[in-house]
């Protein structure tokens, strides 16, 4: 059986449930904009020991059975936290953005990022905006996250989408550097923002993506369990 995804794509006019059967899912990273932010991520990682990459963006090919609209992750081990991204979908040759955590194990990803990316599920909203009607307005998108860290809720991430590469100039440096086109079925995650206070484990994570212009929102939540690991 194929991995699928029930969604809903609501065009503001109205709403289409539709299980979708990925295809492809990438994880970019190191996508953004303003090359200072990026140098302070790439230092929040380098404390935890994470080797900075060689160029930028980068491409993390990931399973599709990894996405997931689950409300509750098990990680195997304490190491590891979400991080708030836009995702792209590539349905039927229609491009939709939603949002979504690239739970990750920090310490796996000390040796080695792929597999580390490779190691969690993916959660993402189950709903869908299209994407070209965002366009003149896609830098003013909002993105946001919190966690609950030791019993309290704390704001873990905020910023706009403009801090990342924007959708397109994603999409076309993906196609450069793969020779492939983002063709129906990808989906691909878009990339961070800074953890305010520092990258760290959390027992909940929850993210939104906003309009500011409509007021409407893509949001999500999950609660964290940590599987013992036994050796």
């Amino acid at each position: 059986m194929p991995h699928t995804l029930d969604l809903i794509l609501d065009d503001r006019r109205d709403e289409r449930p539709l299980t979708f059967t990925p295809k492809r899912f990438i994880v970019a990273g190191w996508t953004g904009r303003d090359k200072a932010a990026m140098e302070h991520h790439m230092a929040e990682l380098e404390a935890l020991g994470i080797k900075r990459p060689a160029t930028t963006p980068v491409f993390y090919r990931n399973s599709v059975t990894r996405l997931t609209t689950t409300n509750l992750l098990q990680t195997p081990g304490d190491g590891s936290s979400g991080e708030v991204e836009f995702v792209l979908f590539n349905i039927d040759g229609t491009l939709w953005v939603g949002t979504g955590s690239d739970h990750t194990d920090r310490k796996v990803e000390a040796y080695n990022i792929t597999v580390s990316k490779q190691m969690c599920d993916k959660p993402v909203c189950n709903r869908l905006w299209p994407l070209d009607p965002l366009r003149d307005r896609w830098d003013s998108l909002e993105i946001a996250s919190r966690a609950v860290i030791d019993g309290e809720t704390v704001t873990y991430q905020k910023g706009t989408v403009a801090a990342m590469l924007s959708p397109w100039d994603l999409i076309a440096a993906f196609e450069a550097e793969t020779g492939t086109k983002f063709a129906p079925g990808d989906v691909m995650m878009g990339g961070t923002l800074p953890a305010i206070g520092g990258v760290r484990p959390a027992s909940r994570f929850e993210f939104v993506l906003r309009d500011p212009q409509t007021g409407a929102a893509l949001a999500h939540g999950y609660n964290v369990e940590v599987l013992a690991n036994v050796g």
